[in-house]
């Protein structure tokens, strides 16, 4: 086995990657990452899930090659599949531990770590946290704050962030959202400016209406990739005064409650109708049972709605449309629980 007992398998999302990093720190052991990145048309599109890198563009990622480690750290359903993969080259010895729900295979992960929106059945190798594992990188909100602290002085008092994040199943977003979202802000503000930045999810459609539709007094930045010098987040996170974030962007919304700043929660509508929300509660109710495994008829959901409930109950976030308030709960840091499971395997 490598010398270096652990590695990092990360993949293209770097709100899934920090969280990695985070318990590698905590962990305190030697490790390498091994970053891998998808083909083209695995980008959006889903690979069918097994021990393999056949949906990998290996150009452009980081080389897996023995020897193997004694455990991978890994997140998301394209990095996941290549940790089983190493799993499988070293003969079942390399140990994997998953952040997230498993999309099947759920007995070769020696631990799965989900939080609160993640709706699955008690087992031995599953630990159930409250909120993801995000922190803050105030270095960065500094450095973002020297540079951008002139243009938000010349802006109208109090500025406040709206972060759109994007669809995701079985939620919804559109045009129609998003300009409900915005008549619901403007009833809510009571002056100032407005902030809008959209997201690598944001849909074209939506940005090309907020590029129409953006209020007066209001800011557009809409996301590219590789743009990190004109990117505000860091700076809205350092300058901005209030919040609102649409209900999908689980990563935006922990780092703004962590940092104490107002957050007002924008929950995105279902897809279909009454019936289709029936049936959706009816396989949730299958997927909870405890002998349920994922692969055989269903996967695991998620309800993003438990996650918003422990920010409103703790008195760290609102809704839209209620007032901001001045967050006066604190968020339990499960950190440790989490290196306490990994060391005992």
């Amino acid at each position: 086995m490598n010398e270096v007992p652990l590695w990092l398998v990360t993949g293209d999302k770097p709100g899934d990657n920090a969280q990695l990093l985070v318990i590698a720190e905590a962990l305190g052991m030697p490790y390498e990452v091994r970053r891998v990145l998808p083909r083209k048309e695995y980008i959006y599109g889903k690979p069918r899930f097994k021990p393999s890198l056949y949906h990998l563009d290996m150009e452009k990622s980081d080389p897996l090659v023995p020897p193997w480690p004694e455990l991978v750290l890994t997140v998301g359903r394209r990095p996941a599949m290549a940790a089983q993969w190493i799993r499988k080259q070293s003969g079942g010895k390399t140990k994997v531990v998953l952040l997230g729900r498993p999309r099947k295979m759920l007995a070769e992960f020696a631990l799965v770590i989900i939080t609160g929106q993640f709706l699955m059945p008690k087992r031995d190798n599953i630990l159930s946290l409250d909120l993801p594992l995000m922190r803050v990188d105030t270095a960065r909100i500094d450095q973002a704050v020297k540079i951008w602290q002139p243009s938000f002085q010349a802006m109208k008092q109090p500025v406040t962030a709206l972060l759109i994040g994007g669809p995701t199943r079985p939620y919804c977003m559109d045009e129609a959202v998003i300009g409900s979202l915005l008549q619901q802000l403007e009833k809510q503000a009571a002056g100032g400016s407005l902030f809008i930045s959209t997201s690598r999810r944001t849909p074209d459609a939506v940005v090309d209406y907020l590029r129409q539709h953006k209020p007066p007094d209001s800011t557009l930045y809409c996301w590219q990739p590789d743009d990190d010098n004109n990117n505000p987040y860091f700076a809205l996170l350092g300058l901005a005064d209030y919040f609102v974030v649409t209900g999908d962007s689980l990563s935006m919304m922990v780092e703004i409650a962590r940092l104490g700043k107002p957050l007002a929660i924008y929950p995105l509508p279902e897809q279909g109708g009454f019936i289709a929300h029936a049936m959706r509660q009816a396989v949730m109710a299958i997927r909870c049972s405890p002998g349920y495994l994922p692969g055989a008829f269903f996967g695991y959901a998620r309800d993003l709605s438990q996650t918003h409930r422990y920010l409103l109950n703790n008195g760290l976030a609102s809704i839209v449309g209620q007032p901001f308030v001045v967050p006066g709960g604190v968020m339990e840091d499960q950190l440790s629980q989490v290196v306490r499971r990994i060391k005992q395997l």
